[in-house]
């Protein structure tokens, strides 16, 4: 799954306002190994059930923003802290 890439250059975190770029092949399927086994929450304290189909990244690499449906879901409240 990829995003139009005008849509991408536009795209950026709601709350630091840095750039985010696509989640890798690579990235997704480790972040879909430890949904699977439970261990992700999102910034609310849910537990993250559904697996990850596409995903951005903030550009430094600490946050990411789910892609549902081919939409960038952009709420700080289900970004996904990364480490």
């Amino acid at each position: 799954m990829t995003l139009d890439p005008d849509l991408l250059k536009i795209l950026v975190c709601p709350e630091t306002h840095l750039p985010l770029r696509m989640a890798t092949p690579e990235q997704l399927a480790a972040l879909n190994l430890q949904i699977g086994a439970g261990h992700i929450k999102d910034r609310s304290g849910n537990l993250m059930t559904d697996r990850l189909e596409a995903a951005l990244i903030r550009e430094d690499g600490h946050r990411l923003f789910p892609i549902r449906e081919g939409i960038p879901v952009l709420l700080l409240s289900d970004a996904i802290e990364l480490n």
